[in-house]
């Protein structure tokens, strides 16, 4: 499936905001799929249009779960849509930069030094362990009768949310080769957000810096594999994480599947 057909599939019709995108219709290990309508990352929410709040008001959303942190809620704060709870644990500890980060804030900390495959792969590795906000993000799933529709999110919908979509869909049983295909996607639906900041940095960087900086920032199949890494070599297996470190028994995880799943 290419890049351009899965977007068109997946990606909901708002005017605000990116990478708004419903997880469903991808196909299980065991011939199944993921439920439309149930399931849903995204980019910040702040930019949604009233036209758009509409819209997402059909969904029935009961939780909009954000990654991110007091800073980055604080200067766009999530709107609230229809009836749904909003929620919010950061996942970055304190020594990680967030992606994101104005242009201001780069120059200013001298972060664009910072970003390289290196740093993201560092980061990638640490998110998925002894980490409350994906803990609590798969605690709302051990419940979908009560706690789904569900979109979660942070401020590109890439880093941090492609995490914990990874998280859901190896849950389901999504093959990790599609669990990529999808965690790359974002690289397509953010095309116009990734050049706008690339336009920036290159007001302050020289060209070789622009290049390494547009090099680590892309999404890539290295990142998602550092994190799946670090939970196979804290863990032995993705199912004993699922077990011991969020609490998701194979019951509960076939429970999880036959409600998530056609």
């Amino acid at each position: 499936m290419t890049e351009e057909t899965m977007e068109l599939q997946c990606l909901l019709p708002l005017k605000g905001v990116v990478n708004f995108r419903d997880m469903g219709g991808l196909a299980t290990l065991d011939g199944r799929r993921i439920k439309k309508g149930i399931l849903f990352r995204a980019a910040e929410l702040t930019g949604l249009t009233e036209e758009d709040k509409t819209y997402l008001e059909t969904l029935n959303l009961k939780y909009v779960f954000d990654y991110r942190d007091n800073a980055e809620a604080d200067r766009k704060p999530d709107p609230m849509i229809g009836q749904a709870k909003n929620e919010r644990i950061p996942a970055h500890t304190e020594d990680q930069i967030s992606a994101q980060a104005s242009s201001e804030e780069m120059v200013k900390r001298e972060y664009y030094k910072l970003f390289t495959k290196e740093m993201f792969i560092n980061l990638y590795a640490k998110l998925p362990i002894q980490n409350a906000s994906y803990k609590r993000l798969m605690t709302l799933l051990k419940n979908p009768e009560e706690n789904l529709p569900l979109v979660h999110h942070c401020t590109g919908g890439r880093d941090r949310t492609g995490v914990g979509a990874m998280l859901i869909l190896l849950t389901l049983g999504v093959p990790y080769e599609t669990v990529v295909e999808d965690f790359l996607l974002s690289n397509h639906a953010l095309e116009d957000f990734h050049n706008k900041m690339f336009d920036e940095a290159g007001m302050h960087v020289s060209e070789e810096g622009l290049a390494r900086f547009r090099d680590a920032l892309l999404l890539q199949e290295d990142y998602l594999k550092a994190a799946i890494d670090s939970i196979v070599s804290t863990y032995g297996d993705f199912e004993t994480y699922l077990s011991e470190e969020l609490g998701i028994t194979q019951v509960i995880r076939e429970r999880i599947r036959d409600y998530c799943l056609d």
